[in-house]
């Protein structure tokens, strides 16, 4: 499935883009350099010096410019060119970087890579990051997956697998009975379950009561397009209501490489904890981050790795059998395609590798 191009993708975590440094990353197949300038000002250039081709990622930010390391020229914040320190110091024409549109948004560094005019408003709601005491939210973690982005995208709408694949840490066999319910408002999608009286999982019984008693639980996941998902999970005493208990709130943010490769950043935000100690508190907190990091490089990952695999090895072109349980993926997806299958009936809106 071709790539959407006129929307927002997260390109790094704000804190990862320090002053006067370069960042590369690969975006839908593109290479990028984010950088920061002296004055703070991140933006996002296309990887390539236009002298001869080489990777400004491997020059420096110096003061506000990028320079390149191969000979020196240097590009400002928009991708002009503002010295050659070759010669006469003429500037030719071509000299001129693609520059992409940036916007800092709840600590995350989000990038533009379509032609249509960037719509800020449209970046997806994750202000629970910038209100949360930092003692209640996890790292902001990061890992690139070796698969399209679409089977990532379909994992964290299908609530049910946690059950199976993180049984015991997120989920379990009790929970398997519980009733999915489908939510679609625009372009959003949202998926919601709700189990009574089961075992507590061990990541919610470290944020709740430790106590290993049985709990209510519900886990909601909201869907935005290309890949942005916010995981509402959380436990409450049998029958005493979601008020009454404690919830995780997982940040999931997807953006493709390649098409067999994910760049995925992610966090949590821990909501109406039990009252504990500071020192508690960090320890709790730490240990969420090992937890949430072991549980999509070590059981997630593989999964969706070797089901990549599997389909580029499918000389059949084989079509899923659908479950009942893969309601939201299938909804999400749809949404997806509409979007881009506008873009391809309108290629006014495609962009040119190297276009300003």
């Amino acid at each position: 499935m071709p790539f959407l191009r006129n929307t927002w993708y997260v390109g790094a975590w704000s804190a990862d883009v320090a002053t006067e440094t370069l960042v590369a990353r690969t975006i839908l197949g593109e290479p990028i350099v984010f950088a920061r300038t002296a004055s703070g000002e991140v933006t996002a250039l296309y990887d390539r010096c236009p002298h001869r081709f080489a990777a400004l990622s491997r020059g420096h930010v110096s003061g506000e410019a990028v320079v390149c390391g191969y000979h020196g020229l240097q590009y400002d914040a928009t991708g002009a060119c503002i010295r050659n320190p070759h010669g006469n110091k003429t500037i030719p024409p071509g000299a001129i970087v693609r520059r992409f549109p940036t916007v800092e948004k709840h600590s995350l560094v989000w990038i533009w890579m379509g032609a249509e005019t960037p719509r800020p408003a449209e970046i997806p709601d994750f202000r629970i990051l910038d209100e949360a005491q930092p003692k209640f939210v996890s790292k902001r973690d990061y890992i690139v997956m070796k698969a399209n982005y679409a089977i990532i995208t379909d994992n964290l709408l299908d609530l049910s697998h946690v059950n199976i694949l993180h049984e015991g840490l997120l989920g379990n066999e009790q929970a398997n009975e519980a009733a999915i319910d489908l939510d679609v408002q625009d372009d959003t999608v949202t998926v919601r379950r709700f189990s009574e009286n089961v075992p507590v999982p061990k990541l919610f019984d470290l944020t709740f009561r430790q106590d290993g008693k049985p709990v209510d639980t519900w886990t909601e996941m909201r869907w935005n397009q290309p890949g942005c998902m916010l995981l509402d999970a959380g436990v409450t005493e049998p029958g005493a209501g979601k008020a009454a208990g404690t919830s995780v709130i997982g940040i999931h943010l997807l953006t493709p490489e390649t098409e067999t490769s994910t760049h995925y950043h992610f966090a949590a935000v821990r909501v109406n904890p039990p009252q504990r100690s500071a020192e508690e508190e960090l320890a709790i907190r730490d240990e969420v981050s090992k937890y949430r990091r072991f549980i999509f490089e070590s059981q997630d990952e593989p999964m969706i790795e070797l089901q990549q695999q599997r389909i580029l090895q499918a000389h059949d072109n084989p079509r899923p059998a659908l479950l009942g349980i893969d309601a939201g993926p299938v909804r999400a997806q749809r949404i997806l395609r509409e979007h881009i299958d506008r873009e391809a009936r309108e290629p006014q809106l495609a962009t040119a590798n190297g276009e300003r």
